[in-house]
Formats: C-alpha cells, structure tokens, sequence
C-alpha cells in the first residue's frame, strides 16, 4: 500500500471507528447489561468487550486489552461471568446498539439506502482482514452478521475498528510504551478522553499516572508541562504508520474510489452521531 493509500485507510478508518465506539457512551447499552445482573460501570464495559471471547479470565482480558490496570480487572473479570453468560451478554449489546442508533439517527436513517449500501461498503472490507495474531478481531469475527443493515455496519465497524486495534497493540509493544505510557501520551495530545476518564475507567491511580508521566518526562517524550515533545510526536507518528501497515489489507481488498466512498458515508453518519451528543464533551481533552 502506498503512503497515500495508507493514509486514506486511517482517514476511513477515523470514520467509521465512532459508529462503533459511540455505543460506550449509551445508556441503553448500560440499561441492557444492567438487566442481566451486571453492575454497571467496569464490570459492564469488560463483560461486553470480552464476551466474544468467551468466558475468559483476567488475564486474557489485560492481555487483548493492553492499557487497563490487571489489578482492575480482576475485580471483574471473571465475577461477570457467575452473573450471566457470554452468550446473554452479545446478544444484550445487540438489543443496545439498535436502541442508540435509533434514538440518535432516526428511522429515516436507518432505512436509507445510504445505510445499506455503508453497511455493505464495510463488510467488504472486512473480507480482506487477517485473524493471525489479532485476538479481539478474530473473536469478533465469529460472530453472525447482523441481517438488519444499520445492526450490519455497526459489526462491521467493531471488525474493523479491532483489526487495527489489535495491529495497533502490536506497534505500541514496538514502540516500548506499556499499557499506561500509551494512554499518557495519547492524552497528551489533546484530543484523547481525558485524564480523568483514563484513570477510571482503566482503574489506573493518580500516583501511577504522574509516575508514567515521570517516566515519559525521562525518554523526552514528554515537556515538564506534559505536553508532547518532538520526540513523542515523532514516536506517535511512527507507531501510526506501522498501524497503518498491519491494517492495509481491508483498504486495499476495497480499493481507492469504494474506500472514498465507505469513508463519506460513514463520515456522515459519525457527524450525526457527534451532533445527537453520543461522544460528551466532558470526556475529551487534557483535564
């Protein structure tokens, strides 16, 4: 894949990744879970994301996670699964998905045949993914595809965003950034979830916070104001062109123009979500 062609794959990517990810933020998916015996929260967030890997334990949770703090999650994981099964859980999150999409992008939407042929677009992409190596991909991949088309895109959307991620994974271990580095200096960024949401939703505490943020400081990747240096900018662009190297196969199976395509639509679609205020602004910054 060309550098060109690399960075369109990232640019649809970066659109179509939120009609996955807005559905953290939903009520209606911490209400469906709720209903099951979970608590909401950790044990919810932990519950939904693994359960396509089945009952697993705690380590395989940190594992295929990569920045949440082991100590969290053992208070979860496995607990979960003596409430409930992997199997309620999925089809739970489904029920919560098509609830959000219905409150924040209307019927009208839904039934476009804009969604259907987006839908379509992303599973194709999806045909040309790679399982080797890529847990939560491959896990997601055995799942069936949804048969109504906005339920299609949103597993569609998942597949891919787990692809990269899993690839992502791998180039931040390239890079020697743990878990928690990573999620300093994405927060360093200014436009990462912030702080605040970083510490408590991966169970990490302030002290180690500031001590990854120390350990940065040291690298020179970080200023003593916290904010990126050359050098961490650097690192970060180099990590997200490997990503973009370990996640060329979707893109290029796509081709160029359907690849235009699939990001428009799914562009559109993402705004409508960001305006419908499916991503709080309270979330996002360096605070």
């Amino acid at each position: 894949m060309t550098t060109f062609q690399a960075s369109t794959g990232r640019h649809c990517h970066n659109a179509v990744s939120p009609l996955h990810t807005a559905v953290y933020f939903a009520p209606e998916r911490q209400d469906e879970l709720a209903g099951l015996g979970l608590e909401r929260g950790a044990m919810s967030y932990y519950a939904g994301r693994a359960a396509p890997l089945g009952a697993v334990g705690a380590g395989a949770v940190t594992a295929t996670f990569y920045n949440f703090n082991h100590e969290h999650v053992k208070r979860y994981i496995p607990a979960a699964w003596t409430v409930t099964t992997p199997e309620a859980v999925l089809a739970a999150l489904l029920r919560g998905v098509d609830g959000m999409l219905r409150r924040q992008l209307g019927q009208e939407v839904l039934a476009s045949k804009e969604m259907a042929e987006a839908a379509g677009l992303a599973l194709r992409a999806t045909e040309a993914c790679h399982r080797e190596a890529r847990p939560l991909y491959a896990a997601h991949a055995g799942l069936p595809v949804p048969e109504e088309p906005h339920l299609a895109l949103w597993h569609a959307a998942t597949l891919l965003r787990e692809h990269r991620g899993d690839g992502h994974l791998a180039a931040l271990a390239i890079a020697g950034l743990s878990g928690i580095e990573a999620l300093v200096l994405h927060n360093a960024t200014g436009t990462a979830p912030t702080s605040a949401l970083f510490m408590r939703t991966r169970g990490w505490s302030a002290q180690q916070w500031d001590t990854s943020r120390d350990q940065l400081r040291e690298r020179g990747l970080l200023d003593e104001a916290g904010d990126l240096t050359q050098g961490g900018t650097a690192l970060r662009g180099e990590t997200e062109v490997l990503t973009d190297r370990l996640d060329a196969a979707p893109y290029d199976h796509l081709g160029p123009a359907a690849t235009a395509r699939l990001t428009e639509l799914a562009g559109s679609f993402s705004t409508a979500l960001r305006a419908a205020g499916a991503f709080p602004a309270v979330h996002f910054g360096k605070g």
